[in-house]
């Protein structure tokens, strides 16, 4: 039996993980060995050596994933060099090696002394799986691996409560977070005594300096839209599909994002892109996108797949292909080392979500060096916004956007007025 390969920056990180720790490495750094590498050397393995050293009577390995690396059986690559296998008969040890989703993850509120390794970070809030993600990190050993632990204080507040830093969210609240006095709901305002918060985050986060070997290429496309149909819309706040007035502004948003998407010239940037990357990754955001680009006129023998809600297919594997992947089933949980290049047929209003999506193609095995991003972009008011919010690594704010909160008078009497118009 070999040695484990590791690189130089996955054993330094080895070197700074604790129990209860975030492993925070870039997508495709490698995270998943390296947290593998962790529980093999809590429970008796060495590294360093030529030959592998058996662990000694590991615990029971939990792995709470995403749902498409479960399915896709991503770690289970991962788990081969270490001996483990969630199949029995492939395992070389007797210990229990169990992959599910976070969808599940209730199911393991009462297991005890084992280690569970949480991938992709997503106790935020306080909802289902942060209540059995407390309740379980009480009795076993864990760490936690993602690419973007946290955006803002509220993020860590259950790692923090994992970590015995505060009894419960009470607890932080007091002592850190000041409200606006003036929201009508709870609106966070500021935080004090933001150093020790600096403090802890900085305990348990171990960050991995993983140097790319690939470099990136960002294009921004230029496409046209309908601007007449844009500008009645942000007039008559008319929905021209449905035939009745926008009511929220997240409605409106859609509305002129429908505009702008649905433009014929995206589609024929997609054919020509195509021209010269005959293998590309196509991210796309609503239903109205995807049969557009399923009716494209594809050149002759390439091979088109999906990964939704509604289908999910494998990566194409020929020499001319087009996989179709909408960007909240798929910006996460899989990679694709057989192509260079990645479309993105509309923008995404997460940074988080456009980054994790920008990820898929950029991995350590990728035997590209030169790495294509093309983003379909338009000069329209939603789509500069849009890609203002996310050069400035925030999410866009729709409310902000159309400043509905400031004009829902305005809005309402130009949206009765264009029903009356329309009736008449």
């Amino acid at each position: 039996m070999g040695s484990i390969s590791l690189y130089d920056y996955q054993r330094d990180a080895l070197n700074r993980m604790r129990n209860g720790c975030i492993l925070c490495g870039g997508v495709g750094s490698g995270k998943s060995r390296t947290g593998l590498a962790y529980y093999y050397l809590q429970e008796g393995g060495q590294l360093g050596t030529d030959d592998y050293i058996s662990m000694k009577n590991p615990r029971d390995l939990y792995i709470i994933t995403t749902a498409r690396k479960r399915d896709t059986c991503e770690w289970q690559g991962d788990l081969a060099p270490f001996l483990l296998s969630p199949t029995p008969e492939a395992n070389y040890y007797k210990n229990k090696v169990v992959i599910d989703s976070w969808n599940n993850i209730t199911k393991y509120v009462d297991v005890k002394n084992a280690f569970f390794i949480f991938d992709e970070q997503r106790v935020v809030g306080y909802g289902a799986w942060t209540k059995a993600f407390l309740k379980i990190v009480k009795s076993n050993d864990w760490i936690l691996l993602s690419a973007t632990p946290g955006d803002t204080w509220q993020d860590y507040i259950p790692v923090f409560i994992a970590n015995g830093f505060y009894r419960n969210k009470t607890d932080f609240v007091d002592q850190h977070v000041i409200y606006d006095w003036r929201a009508k709901y709870p609106k966070i305002d500021s935080y004090r005594n933001t150093g020790r918060l600096i403090r802890l985050r900085d305990k348990i986060l171990v960050t991995m300096d993983f140097k790319r070997q690939t470099v990136s290429h960002h294009e921004d496309v230029r496409v046209s839209y309908d601007i007449s149909k844009y500008k009645d819309i942000m007039r008559s706040r008319w929905n021209p599909w449905e035939d009745r007035p926008i009511e929220t502004a997240a409605e409106l948003c859609m509305a002129l994002r429908r505009v702008t998407n649905s433009d014929e010239s995206r589609a024929v940037a997609v054919l020509e892109l195509l021209e010269d990357h005959p293998k590309a990754i196509i991210f796309y955001s609503y239903d109205y996108e995807l049969d557009i680009l399923r009716s494209l006129g594809y050149p002759e023998g390439t091979e088109i797949a999906e990964w939704n809600g509604h289908k999910h297919q494998e990566i194409p594997t020929g020499d001319k292909w087009v996989y179709l992947v909408q960007y909240t089933a798929g910006c996460e949980g899989w990679n694709c080392i057989t192509t260079d290049t990645i479309i993105f047929y509309s923008q995404q209003y997460s940074y988080k979500v456009a980054t994790q999506a920008a990820g898929r193609i950029d991995r350590l095995t990728t035997p590209y060096r030169d790495l294509n991003y093309y983003h379909l972009k338009s000069f329209s008011g939603i789509d500069l916004a849009i890609s203002k919010a996310l050069s400035k690594k925030k999410n866009f704010n729709e409310g902000k956007f159309v400043g509905w909160t400031t004009k829902p008078l305005e809005v309402n009497r130009n949206a009765e007025q264009e029903k009356h118009r329309r009736a008449a």
